[in-house]
């Protein structure tokens, strides 16, 4: 299996699991995803957090709620259950210089760790800000990472 597939299985199974709360955002324009560890009282908890209903999407068996309670939601889960995970998505920085894409020889020390050592121009849209700098942002990706109460 790939890394990307890899990390897409460990997301799915973070999903799946029934005991740390996760918190799905995924992006602009689309409601917060919330599956919680089963509790009866779960409604009326997560409508502590804000005007709006909660509502059950029974199908994919989670909470979709206002993406503005992302933040209080995230400080009430750590309280309550003292961690909780945040899916969401993001785009990865890249980040080189025309200084390298016209170097010559093998000794590369910019963040692309070589990959565009040489090229005279590398693929994709980079912003070029100065000769020892470019940046470009990748495709959409998503990551995982779970939030703990601090002690």
């Amino acid at each position: 299996m790939t890394a990307v597939g890899d990390e897409i299985e460990r997301m799915r199974a973070v999903w799946n699991q029934t005991k740390i709360p996760v918190l799905y955002r995924r992006g602009k324009g689309f409601a917060l995803l919330s599956r919680l560890p089963y509790d009866p009282s779960n409604r009326s908890w997560l409508q502590a957090s804000g005007r709006r209903h909660p509502v059950w999407l029974a199908e994919r068996k989670c909470w979709e709620l206002p993406q503005a309670w992302f933040n209080r939601l995230v400080r009430r889960c750590l309280a309550k259950y003292g961690r909780v995970y945040i899916i969401q998505p993001f785009h990865a920085q890249e980040k080189c210089a025309p200084a390298c894409w016209n170097a010559e020889g093998e000794e590369c020390q910019c963040s692309c760790m070589g990959a565009n050592h040489g090229s005279g121009h590398p693929e994709g849209r980079w912003k070029v800000v100065s000769d020892t700098f470019a940046t470009r942002w990748g495709d959409r990706e998503f990551a995982c990472r779970l939030l703990t109460q601090a002690s």
